[in-house]
């Protein structure tokens, strides 16, 4: 059983025109709204792709209570945390006539003492049952950025961390099988400008130093990039027709989380992970995936070595 746990939740809102003009009146030709946020979209991968698991998470509000109704319809356990504030509401411009997507990202609410205390027990007690928990998404102000670190070391599962910054070096030294930062994140993670790919191995090599087992970095549509003790590797997703990119990392994270609870080895894990995203790439929603497709995206999912030395 997977865990995954999060503090920002979203109720996400996606309208669809074609073409987008900054300035003006622009119509939806369609309208979505549908539960999100890094730590939804990686659990309701997991749920599609056919995974048993458990997410907790705070939700708060008239959208807290939208995110449970349709986490009802779904095969996936869940604890939620109660919070006063009430559970952001983003919003996702695509423009149908280019594949961009635009959003528009409301922070997270703070939480109190109390809601926070709820949410250590939640995971504790998920924590418990699990085989592998998955740590998704920023924290709200206030929260220590040793949150994660401390859930971590309350239980022997092997962990998934997509997180960023201070609680990304927190959880790393407190033990991780794998981290998923995308470029941009690993950059604001070491606080300093990655400008090429040997720039960027080096930086996931400090996570290795620090604790990370395996780091994979996804860059956009570029090749991702994975080290470890002992590989340094390219892997390049499947080529597919874009129509809506957040959520791609999430879904990644959720399939890689999937794929090494279900017993696949680290890089294969990782090509189940790229072939998820690419598969979220093609669909309006995200974590709605159809996991025969993803297979079929697997396969076409190309690894290189990179020498090292």
């Amino acid at each position: 059983m997977i865990l995954t746990c999060g503090l920002s939740p979203a109720w996400q809102h996606i309208l669809v025109a074609d073409g987008l003009s900054p300035g003006e009146v622009n119509r939806a030709s369609e309208v979505y709204w549908c539960a999100s946020g890094k730590v939804l979209n990686a659990a309701i991968a997991i749920a599609h792709l056919g995974g048993k698991g458990r997410v907790v998470s705070v939700l708060g509000g008239a959208r807290g209570a939208d995110v449970q109704r349709e986490f009802e319809g779904w095969e996936v356990e869940t604890s939620w945390v109660d919070c006063a504030a009430p559970t952001r509401v983003c919003t996702t411009m695509i423009d149908s006539s280019t594949g961009f997507a635009t959003e528009l990202v409301e922070n997270a609410g703070a939480l109190s003492a109390a809601e926070l205390a709820c949410f250590r027990q939640a995971c504790a007690e998920g924590a418990g049952e699990a085989d592998l928990i998955l740590v998704m998404g920023s924290i709200p102000p206030g929260v220590p950025p040793d949150i994660f670190a401390e859930i971590l070391a309350a239980t022997p599962a092997r962990a998934v961390l997509d997180i960023r910054g201070p609680e990304l070096l927190h959880a790393v030294s407190a033990g991780a099988f794998l981290v998923k930062p995308n470029r941009q994140e690993l950059e604001w993670t070491l606080g300093r400008e990655l400008a090429d790919e040997a720039a960027v191995l080096e930086g996931m090599r400090e996570l290795n130093d620090r604790g990370a087992e395996w780091v994979v970095v996804s860059q956009g549509a570029g090749p991702v990039l994975v080290t470890s003790a002992g590989d340094r590797a390219r892997v390049f997703p499947p080529r597919v027709e874009a129509v809506n990119s957040i959520g791609c990392g999430d879904c990644m994270a959720g399939a890689i989380a999937l794929a090494l609870d279900e017993g696949r080895e680290p890089l294969a894990a990782i090509s189940y992970g790229i072939a998820a995203a690419a598969d979220n790439l093609a669909t309006v929603l995200m974590g709605r995936l159809d996991r025969r497709r993803v297979e079929e995206l697997a396969a076409e999912v190309k690894t290189e070595t990179i020498p090292i030395g």
